[in-house]
């Protein structure tokens, strides 16, 4: 089963909830697939056993067989190719690596050789499998070395997903194929515009979600009226409390810091289960 934590913007909480559910799970393991930003090792402290480095294949030009033609630079959609005069320009940043410069050259004059752009590193803690991914600092790009985690992933018996904020690609590309994605919110106004985003590209996905509300006894109760609207689930609601902000600072998990809360993430779990297999019925 692999289970996504995801959250429409940064800071509601989203690596505090899907630590502390790992850590409450027997054989888990937890891929952070926040790469432009990576954080849960900070709690789980894993030895790092595995290191591979993740490219993508980018455009070389073959300046003896190139004609300036400008047939690659017209089918590069995200202007990583410029023709000059008789002079033809690569800019690697910002390929994507999709092939289509190569495929459409007429003359053959276009190679696609490889450009690292970051990190995966494989390892455990804490009694669970880790893996996460690091970009290189400048990248534009992610998905390529998110879908490099997840060929890690372990469905055997639970994998946890730590997903980018936001609901642009990098979220798409983490939380593809999940079977039940938690949605990490805050009652504010810029919290629950963002859940609504997220609740909506969840649903274009077909797969099922609930919300877990973070920092619950602040701002108002807008986020908890459209949940029941919406009819979403809300797994959790974790208040505001001093010891959980102060043990976050110092890379404890909820879980170690307030012991009462196992027993509450666990609750998230078999909630977790329960919806998952009335989705599957």
């Amino acid at each position: 089963m692999i289970i996504a934590v995801a959250s429409g913007k940064g800071g509601t909480g989203k690596t505090t909830v899907a630590v502390s559910l790992a850590l409450v799970i027997l054989e888990v393991q937890l891929l952070d697939c926040d790469v432009e930003e990576p954080n849960s090792h900070i709690f789980i402290r894993p030895a790092i056993t595995d290191t591979e480095a993740v490219p993508i294949l980018v455009p070389k030009i073959d300046e003896e067989k190139c004609t300036s033609c400008g047939r690659c630079s017209s089918v590069c959609v995200y202007n990583a190719i410029a023709v000059l005069g008789t002079h033809t320009l690569v800019f690697p940043e910002l390929c994507h690596g999709c092939g289509a410069c190569s495929y459409f050259c007429p003359e053959g004059a276009i190679e696609e050789v490889p450009r690292n752009i970051g990190t995966v590193e494989a390892g455990s803690g804490r009694g669970l499998k880790f893996v996460h991914g690091i970009l290189n600092v400048g990248e534009a790009m992610s998905p390529p070395l998110i879908r490099a985690v997840k060929r890690h992933t372990d469905k055997n018996p639970v994998t946890i997903i730590d997903a980018p904020p936001g609901t642009s690609c990098p979220v798409i590309t983490s939380i593809k194929g999940s079977d039940f994605c938690i949605l990490v919110t805050e009652p504010t106004p810029f919290g629950l515009n963002d859940l609504m985003l997220s609740v909506e590209v969840l649903r274009k996905m077909r797969i099922p979600f609930g919300a877990v509300i973070n920092r619950c006894d602040i701002g108002n109760r807008e986020t908890v009226s459209y949940c029941k609207k919406e009819r979403i689930p809300i797994l959790m609601e974790i208040p505001f409390r001093r010891e959980i902000a102060s043990a976050y600072s110092k890379g404890i998990p909820i879980v170690e810091a307030v012991p009462e809360y196992r027993g509450r993430f666990i609750d998230l779990y078999k909630s977790v289960l329960k919806l998952q297999g009335m989705n599957q019925s």
